[in-house]
């Protein structure tokens, strides 16, 4: 973003309340419509298995879905309708070609076009649920985004991913000015869901997008309290616990201007060697530790 002229984004954060009564297809019709609501807006995020749900570990088998699928069928043309650029928070995928699911999230342009997914690397659970259930991903995921006329370096990262600060350094590396943080984080552990988000903010001297689940997926309380925190790690927009559409215009030139006046950024990157970003588009990056993948 260095060089680009100040420009104000208008970014609306949708905090998605739902319970396990709302069938799937109504669940899916009525956030997509939401999204359509949105127009005027530039940037819309979407939170963490918002259709699927977070912990509703049992039905994640029958309802998985490829990308081609109805789920982000509906989004895909929820952001073309209302011209947003849309991030879909994360779908149980199944993909065409094979048995495995992942926790993937998309993000979709204003013409309904996908033009970034990523899989989950860090699985929550213990002894049960996504780690029993799901591949983890294995490819880190930047893209830049054509928002309010400037190009915009973005990383993707899910959830439980939030707790490895690893993954942010190198999606750092590869460019990333703006993180999306989606999530279905319970309210038992929503203090660390802010102490956390603040702290991959000013460590990375990024602006972070947390958006987050509200109501109760499979007896679980989600936390709520999407926030929009900026490059110096200040809670500059919060939601409470229910449905809420967070909305914030906001310049994101506000890294550069972050990373100038205390550069230890660059000072790191120099510490650990030459991180070109690289030009724009999607990209991805193997995982520390993970195999390379072609």
């Amino acid at each position: 973003m260095s060089g680009s002229p100040p420009a104000s984004t208008d970014i609306r954060l949708l905090q998605v309340a739902y319970g396990d009564e709302e069938p799937l297809a109504r669940r899916v019709e009525r956030v997509a419509n939401l999204v359509r609501q949105q127009q005027g807006a530039d940037l819309v995020v979407l939170p963490e298995l918002w259709a699927h749900g977070g912990f509703s570990y049992q039905s994640w088998q029958e309802e998985a879905e490829p990308l081609t699928g109805p789920t982000i069928s509906a989004l895909r043309e929820a952001a073309r309708d209302a011209q947003v650029v849309l991030h879909g928070g994360s779908v149980i995928e199944r993909p065409a070609d094979s048995s495995a699911l992942y926790n993937t999230a998309v993000v979709i342009d204003r013409h309904g076009e996908i033009t970034a997914t990523y899989r989950k690397m860090h699985r929550f659970g213990f002894s049960e649920g996504e780690p029993q259930l799901l591949t983890a991903g294995d490819q880190v995921a930047t893209v830049e985004l054509d928002l309010a006329g400037r190009s915009v370096p973005t990383g993707l990262a899910t959830c439980y991913d939030l707790r490895f600060p690893e993954l942010f350094r190198m999606l750092t590396y590869n460019g990333m000015q703006v993180l999306f943080l989606v999530a279905a984080w319970p309210k038992a552990r929503v203090d660390h869901w802010r102490v956390l988000a603040q702290a991959r903010a000013v460590e990375n001297q990024v602006v972070v997008l947390a958006c987050n689940t509200a109501g109760t997926h499979a007896g679980v309380t989600m936390g709520g309290h999407s926030m929009i925190v900026d490059a110096q790690g200040r809670v500059l927009a919060e939601a409470g616990d229910t449905e809420e559409v967070l909305s914030m215009v906001l310049d994101l030139g506000g890294v550069d201007t972050a990373r100038a006046s205390f550069p230890c950024y660059s000072t790191a990157g120099s510490n650990h060697g030459s991180h070109d970003p690289g030009a724009g588009g999607a990209r991805t990056t193997p995982a520390p530790g993970s195999p390379i993948t072609h």
